[in-house]
C-alpha cells in the first residue's frame, strides 16, 4: 500500500483529535466519542505503516475499542441473551492452544542448559510481581475487589508478549520461552497459592476451584496445542499463519468485554487504578534487571527476566476474575495491564534493541 495513504491518515488522526478538543470546549459531548473512536482508528492504521510506530498500531487499535466501550458499553455487554462474557475462557484457550503450537521439546531442555537463569526468572517472577501487587494495593488504598485484582495480576505468569517484546530487545529469547513456559506450567500451583496468602484478605478465594480453572483455561489447551505441534507439524504450520492474529483479536475482545462490564467501577478509580498499574508494570522491570544484574547474570539474561517479571499474562488474570464472577472489579486491572504493559514494554524493548548485539557479551 502506498505510504502516503498511512501519512495522510495520520494527518486525519490529529484532525479528529483536535475536532474532539473543540468539540469539548464547546459542550458537546455527543460528538466527542465517535470523534475519539475515529481518531484511535486512524491512527492505529497510520501507525501500521511506519517501521518506527508500527509496534504500537496494536495498542493504539485496544485503545479505539475500549474507547468504543467506555463510551458505549451496552454493545458490548450482550448480543440478545447471550452475554459476551461468556466468550472470555473460550477466547483464552484458543490464545493458549496457538501458543501450544508454538512450543518444542526445546523449550523444556533450556531448563537443563541455563539452570539459573531459568530459576533465577522463575524466583523471581513469582515472588516479585506478587509482593508488589498485595504493596501497591494495600498502599493505594483500593476497594476489597478492586485490590484483588491488582493482586491477581501479580500472581499470574508471564505470557506470550514477554517472548516476543525479548525478540525485540535483543535479549536471550530461549531463555524467556524456557522462563514463559515453566511459569505457565507451575501457574496451576503457585497463582492459587499466592493469590490465597496474599489476596484472601480482600476477597475470599477458592484455592482448588481457581486450580482447576487454570488447568482448564491453560493447560489443556496449551497440551492440545503442544501434541498438533510435535505430531501433526503440517497443521500446526496452517494454523500459525491464522493464530497470531486470532489471537491478538482474542485479547482485545476481552479486554473490550471486561472494559464495558466495568465501566461504572472504572469511572471511579480509572485514573488512580492505571497509576497503580503502571506503577506495577515499571517496579517489576525495575526490580528484575536489578535481581539479575546482582546475580551476575549477562545483559541479555537481566534483559530478559525483566521483561519476563515485568509482562503478565492479564489473559489469564480476567479469565479467572470471570470465574470468580467478579469480571467489572477484579477483572479491572487485568484489562488495564495489557495495554499498559504492551506501551512500556515496546518502548523498552525499542530502546533496548538499538544497542549493538557485540556490546551485549
Amino acid at each position: 500500500m502506498d505510504e502516503h495513504i498511512y501519512r495522510y491518515t495520520l494527518y486525519f488522526s490529529l484532525l479528529s483529535f483536535i475536532v474532539a478538543l473543540l468539540f469539548y470546549l464547546l459542550n458537546f459531548p455527543d460528538f466527542i466519542r465517535p470523534c475519539l473512536i475515529i481518531g484511535f482508528m486512524l491512527l492505529a492504521f497510520g501507525m501500521s505503516g511506519s517501521e518506527k510506530l508500527k509496534a504500537f498500531a496494536y495498542t493504539t487499535s485496544i485503545f479505539a475499542a475500549v474507547s468504543a466501550a467506555m463510551f458505549y458499553p451496552q454493545y458490548f455487554l450482550q448480543i440478545g441473551d447471550f452475554k459476551l462474557s461468556k466468550l472470555i475462557i473460550p477466547l483464552l484457550q484458543v490464545i493458549m492452544f496457538g501458543m501450544g503450537t508454538t512450543m518444542t521439546f526445546n523449550d523444556f531442555l533450556g531448563i537443563i542448559k541455563t539452570p539459573k537463569a531459568v530459576i533465577l526468572g522463575l524466583s523471581c517472577q513469582f515472588l516479585i510481581m506478587p509482593i508488589l501487587g498485595f504493596s501497591i494495593a494495600t498502599l493505594f488504598g483500593f476497594p476489597p475487589e478492586i485490590a484483588a485484582g491488582v493482586i491477581l495480576v501479580g500472581c499470574s505468569p508471564s505470557g506470550l508478549a514477554s517472548n516476543v517484546m525479548s525478540l525485540i530487545a535483543k535479549a536471550n529469547v530461549a531463555l524467556s520461552i524456557t522462563i514463559t513456559t515453566f511459569a505457565t506450567l507451575l501457574s496451576p500451583l503457585m497463582t492459587p497459592l499466592l493469590m490465597k496468602y496474599l489476596a484472601g484478605q480482600f476477597i475470599e478465594i477458592q484455592f482448588w476451584s481457581m486450580m482447576w480453572d487454570i488447568v482448564k483455561m491453560i493447560i489443556i489447551p496449551l497440551a492440545i496445542g503442544f501434541l498438533i505441534n510435535q505430531y501433526f507439524k503440517s497443521f500446526a504450520k496452517a494454523l500459525s499463519r491464522y493464530l497470531p492474529f486470532i489471537s491478538m483479536a482474542g485479547i482485545a475482545l476481552i479486554i473490550v468485554i471486561i472494559t464495558a462490564a466495568g465501566r461504572n467501577a472504572l469511572l471511579n478509580v480509572g485514573a488512580l487504578l492505571l497509576l497503580a498499574v503502571l506503577l506495577h508494570n515499571l517496579t517489576g522491570y525495575a526490580l528484575g534487571y536489578s535481581v539479575a544484574k546482582f546475580f551476575r547474570m549477562t545483559e541479555q539474561d537481566c534483559r530478559t527476566i525483566a521483561l519476563e517479571v515485568g509482562l503478565q499474562n492479564g489473559g489469564l488474570a480476567s479469565g479467572l476474575a470471570n470465574q470468580m464472577g467478579k469480571i467489572a472489579t477484579v477483572g479491572l486491572a487485568p484489562a488495564l495491564f495489557g495495554p499498559a504493559m504492551n506501551i512500556t514494554g515496546s518502548i523498552l524493548a525499542s530502546w533496548w534493541g538499538k544497542e549493538k548485539t557485540a556490546q551485549l557479551s
